[in-house]
């Protein structure tokens, strides 16, 4: 019976492990990041415990919205991603695009009839990450939507049914002129801080940093 038990133990292991890959694999997420591997000490400003709060995905259950602010490098993306690998192990589906990819995809879906489809699927996802806004040129196609207005036409899709994750290079005050409309930028805002978690990172470029010790050693060993 022992023995039994355990193989049947192992089969169901393995079954959840292999649905764990296909949903991390469907998330898109470019790269596995975890929060184990993020360099705290480097951004002493961060609040830590708020960052592992948001990992325990108690936001998600609530349909909460995560809007996650800063310079380029501070480690939104790697926050985000990590939050997204950990829902993915919980069971949750997700969907990770940089903005102005899910732009591109939205745009494609005007001129072959699909746009409507794509943007109920992309509103299905229990949590979906929206990385980079600000970051990127929005394209823009004659008189189709304002990327203000395909943002506002997921969100209110996904308004308390869901959870939105973003992350932003520009402050909330420039997202009208950066979406094309200040407007119905300023409705998008106004849904976000109703059921948003806010996490604003004050710190320097993790990367430049980087870049700084790739050019200290370089001269060292030039030297």
């Amino acid at each position: 019976t022992q023995i039994v038990e355990r193989v049947l133990g192992q089969a169901a292991a393995r079954k959840r492990e292999r649905c764990c890959e296909r949903r991390i694999g469907e998330s898109c997420l470019p790269v596995r990041k975890t929060l184990a591997n993020f360099d705290w000490a480097f951004q002493p400003k961060l609040d830590r415990a708020a960052v592992e709060e948001l990992a325990g995905l108690g936001f998600i259950d609530r349909q909460q919205d995560l809007v996650i602010t800063g310079k380029p490098g501070t480690g939104k993306s790697h926050i985000l991603m990590s939050i997204a690998l950990r829902a993915c192990e919980a069971g949750h589906l997700v969907r990770y695009a940089r903005f102005v990819d899910l732009l591109t995809e939205l745009h494609a879906g005007l001129a072959d009839g699909s746009y409507e489809r794509r943007l109920r699927r992309w509103a299905r996802f229990p949590l979906i990450v929206l990385d980079d806004v600000g970051l990127g040129q929005v394209p823009a196609h004659g008189d189709s939507p304002t990327a203000a207005h395909m943002l506002w036409s997921l969100i209110d899709l996904r308004h308390q049914r869901s959870t939105t994750a973003i992350s932003s290079n520009v402050k909330l005050s420039e997202w009208g002129k950066y979406l094309g409309d200040p407007t119905i930028t300023a409705a998008v805002l106004d849904r976000l801080a109703m059921t948003s978690v806010r996490l604003d990172i004050d710190g320097p470029s993790y990367r430049q940093h980087l870049a700084n010790l790739r050019a200290e050693q370089a001269a060292s060993d030039a030297a």
